[in-house]
């Protein structure tokens, strides 16, 4: 296998400029790195054979594009085998697709897979546009794949994919022909969230406001992380009775506010912070943790044995659950451990014993009245939308400074695990809400565009009219199709950081400054003069 890779999707790309050696950042190995390139070039060949024969895809074939597009994300597959196992389903696909063309001695490209090095050595802004399309599609899949689990499909989003990824194996291709796409995958973003909203709402009632404690109770209990509730709420039903409690890390949190998941008395708490804390939060842990989704990082050898992994998730060595849902490998590591002997206190980032999570849009529009009587009043000054990805690299602090100073008589709301930055902070009330709201986990910006749309047309104003700044943290691919949902809606004065993607080129990077206004952030101080004046 090849020992050199090159990828750059990740905020915390090497020198901010690409991963290249035997290893990137995120543990990913130089061959694993080269097998999702691969997997990545045979679904674009995917996407050429489907072309003309879209009388022949079937929801399995849909299917296994949301997989391998989600296998290639940041911090979700890391093993060799996984990977090239969708590898030959793709090709077995193809064949299926395009049986002919594999007998054919004619060059037309119908069955050829694509190589991604051609996109890597590519004209840096060709390559800039169409790594956004890619890397766009990636995060959109995930949010597609939530859905399907729950059996939500849009066969105009599952369209979109396919056109997606043939244009980034198009080589005839410039800027103007691009820059369409690029919106459009914001544009096909927002239907593709609108739908796991559905998903999500429809299966497990509107998000409530839900106080969820860090303090983990005595006894054996199962840590589950990720962002998929379909398996959290198996994993509740295979644990009841067993005396086992039930606490979410990262992206799970807001599931504590989902009344069809509460109701479970053993889903208890919350355990630890953001997901690049994990390898010193799980070392001593007496505990099984599952995890549904991104972000998985290697884990130490010290608690490799207590890891498990499901959905498009996988680890050399780690016990992986198949799509049975069968959790008993879990539940029986649980009772083996026996948990704390005595009640343990986690405290968040900032020292905190709990947060508050629940505030979706039917929670916020339900008070609506209240917020514009204040906005107009002058009560309710500004409201910042402070939330997106978490991650190591120096200077996220900022998040946390910058929520701490924001004036009493402005609102913040938040998501995604980029909230473990300040989610425990007590800032106090406003019109009778706590000033930090969590409205989700990074899809439930959905909640978040909605509850703006209903404020500006209330107020009869456009967005960028609101008194509302959106500060935002990235690190992976989620990020960038939510990104280009915000500047598909023509959202502009975003604050982005703490560093730029090293994947946008100069020219790439001038245009969006130049018609959207997007910024770098600087220093709280600073950005909170620049906005509030």
């Amino acid at each position: 296998m090849e020992k050199h890779m090159f990828c750059f999707q990740c905020e915390q790309t090497a020198g901010c400029s690409a991963c290249t050696g035997c290893a990137g950042v995120c543990g990913k190995q130089a061959d694993t790195a080269v097998l999702q390139d691969r997997l990545t070039g045979a679904l674009i060949g995917l996407a050429r054979a489907a072309e003309g024969n879209e009388d022949r895809l079937h929801a399995d074939t849909d299917r296994l594009v949301l997989e391998g597009l989600f296998a290639a994300m940041t911090n979700v597959n890391f093993s060799n085998d996984a990977i090239a196992a969708l590898i030959a389903r793709v090709e077995a696909e193809k064949k299926r697709l395009v049986p002919d063309c594999f007998s054919c001695a004619s060059a037309c490209g119908r069955n050829e897979d694509f190589d991604m090095n051609r996109l890597w050595n590519a004209d840096p802004d060709i390559r800039s546009l169409k790594s956004l399309i890619l890397f766009g599609i990636r995060g959109m899949a995930a949010y597609a794949y939530h859905a399907d689990v729950l059996g939500y499909r849009d066969d105009t989003i599952n369209s979109f994919f396919y056109k997606a990824l043939l244009v980034i194996g198009m080589e005839d291709w410039g800027m103007e022909d691009l820059l369409p796409i690029v919106m459009e995958v914001g544009e096909m973003n927002l239907k593709c969230m609108a739908l796991l909203d559905q998903a999500n709402t429809e299966t497990y009632g509107s998000p409530v406001p839900a106080e969820v404690s860090f303090t983990v109770e005595k006894g054996p209990f199962i840590v589950i992380s990720g962002h998929d509730l379909y398996d959290l709420k198996r994993l509740l039903e295979q644990t009841e009775g067993t005396g086992i409690q039930i606490y979410t890390h990262g992206e799970m949190l807001p599931a504590h506010g989902y009344p069809e998941l509460k109701k479970y008395a053993h889903l208890k708490g919350n355990f630890g912070t953001a997901w690049q804390n994990q390898q010193k939060e799980f070392a001593d842990l007496p505990a099984p943790i599952l995890f549904t989704s991104n972000c998985l990082m290697p884990p130490k050898a010290s608690y490799a044995d207590r890891v498990f992994t499901t959905e498009a998730v996988s680890y050399p060595g780690l016990v992986h659950i198949g799509e049975e849902k069968d959790f008993t490998p879990v539940i029986e590591k649980a009772l083996a451990l026996g948990g704390y002997p005595a009640d343990m206190p986690f405290t968040g980032i900032n020292g905190g014993a709990k947060t508050i999570t629940g505030f979706g849009r039917h929670t916020v529009l339900g008070a609506a009245d209240a917020i514009l009587d204040a906005v107009r009043s002058g009560a309710l000054r500004h409201i910042f939308l402070v939330g997106g990805c978490d991650g190591a690299r120096p200077g996220r602090n900022y998040y946390t400074e910058f929520v701490k100073q924001t004036p009493a008589d402005t609102l913040v709301l938040t998501l995604a695990c980029g909230k473990y930055r300040f989610n425990d902070l007590d800032l106090g009330t406003i019109g009778g809400f706590p000033r930090i709201m969590d409205m989700g986990q990074c899809n439930d910006a959905y909640s978040a565009i909605q509850t703006a749309a209903a404020l500006a047309q209330a107020l009869g104003c456009g967005i960028n009219d609101l008194p509302l700044s959106m500060v935002l943290s990235w690190y992976e691919q989620k990020a960038v199709c939510i990104l280009l949902t915000l500047l598909h809606l023509g959202v502009k004065n975003i604050l982005l950081g703490p560093s730029l993607p090293a994947f946008l080129s100069p020219n790439v990077l001038r245009f969006l400054t130049e018609q959207y206004h997007i910024a770098p952030i600087r220093t709280p101080e600073e950005d909170l003069k620049r906005i509030l004046g």
